[in-house]
This record gives C-alpha cells, sequence and structure tokens, in this order.
C-alpha cells in the first residue's frame, strides 16, 4: 500500500494528466478550426496517449490497494496563436509535467517505495520521448516558418502520426 503522501501526489498527477489531455484536445480544436488538420490530429492523438497515462496511474493505484480521488479539471484555453504558439506551449507544458514526475519520483525514494521507484521510471522514459517530440516540432516550425507550402507539407507530416 502506497503512503498517504504517494497516494494524494499520485491522484494528483491523475488530474494533472488528464488536464493534459484536455489541453490537448483544447489544441487539436482550435487547429482543426483553422484548417490545420494534420497538427490536429497529432495534437489528437497527444490527447490520447495522456488519458493512457491518467489510467496507467489509476490501474497502479488500485494494484497498490489505494483509492483514485478525481479532482476537479481545470479549463484548458480555447485561443491560441500561430502553431509555433501551441508546439512551443505543448513544449512547456511537457516540461512541467516532467518536473511533476521528478518530484513525485523523489518522494517515491525518500520513502524508500520501490515499486513506486519502478513504475515511475516508464513514465521519466516517456517524458524524455515527449519533450523531444514536442521540441523537435517546434524547431522544424521555426524553420518553415508558419505559412506557405513549407508549412502545409510539415502539417501533412504531423498528421501521419501513428497512434
Amino acid at each position: 500500500m502506497l503512503s498517504k503522501t504517494l497516494e494524494t501526489a499520485i491522484n494528483d498527477q491523475i488530474k494533472h494528466e488528464l488536464y493534459s489531455a484536455y489541453l490537448y484536445l483544447s489544441m487539436s480544436a482550435y487547429l482543426e478550426a483553422n484548417n490545420m488538420p494534420g497538427s490536429a490530429r497529432w495534437m489528437r492523438l497527444q490527447s490520447e496517449e495522456e488519458t493512457s497515462h491518467a489510467m496507467k496511474l489509476f490501474d497502479y493505484m488500485y494494484d497498490r490497494g489505494n483509492c483514485v480521488v478525481l479532482q476537479a479539471i481545470d479549463q484548458p484555453p480555447s485561443e491560441f496563436g500561430s502553431v509555433l504558439d501551441i508546439f512551443e506551449k505543448a513544449l512547456e507544458h511537457e516540461q512541467k509535467v516532467t518536473s511533476l514526475i521528478n518530484s513525485i519520483y523523489e518522494l517515491a525514494v525518500k520513502e524508500n517505495d520501490y515499486p513506486t521507484q519502478v513504475e515511475l521510471q516508464w513514465f521519466i522514459t516517456e517524458q524524455v520521448e515527449e519533450e523531444k517530440s514536442a521540441g523537435d516540432i517546434v524547431d522544424q516550425l521555426k524553420m518553415v516558418g508558419d505559412h506557405g507550402p513549407s508549412m502545409l507539407m510539415l502539417d501533412r507530416a504531423l498528421g501521419a502520426r501513428e497512434g
């Protein structure tokens, strides 16, 4: 069984993962409304991935004999700037999530909770991938600019993301 401190921290992280899903879905809606279907698809898949992260933590809580207490999820923004702005916000968000995961890991180390450390290793590795993916797209968007044929080609490439 998890300590009360870890139980609270993981419940908070479930909320953060679900907010991430909500944020990326909002970004997807904005991109779709602004005729960027490839980028919208990329964000929709990202939203689904974040939901799966929340469910991984959800299941882990019950595997350890604890209870999940779902919390209110803040409303994400619905207006964004350019595609570059959206992906920069996504990168900043992933960096924040990395910090949150690292804090829970530090708590698990402090409490000598080895199973939670092992579980969180998956999330730590995942966050490296998340930050790299968003960072690579930001770099590509900076190279091609926000308009024109290059942007359309990049949008199509983003839409080819596998689920």
